[in-house]
């Protein structure tokens, strides 16, 4: 499983931090884990899913 920061999610995602930050607060985007800084850390599949599906419905 490789995770991904938050601005690596941003960047796949082409949205800002801030968004993402959104994303998992509100249980759109689940975060597998949190760095030693406490930000969440989200597992490259589920970012990929999350993009696909989002895609599908519209738009991220």
């Amino acid at each position: 499983m490789a995770l991904m920061t938050v601005s690596e999610v941003a960047e796949f995602l082409a949205i800002q931090d801030v968004r993402v930050e959104r994303l998992e607060r509100e249980s759109l985007l689940m975060s597998k884990d949190k760095d030693a800084d406490g930000n969440p850390l989200f597992d490259k599949g589920d970012v990929e899913r999350y993009k696909e599906l989002a895609e599908r419905l519209g738009g991220i």
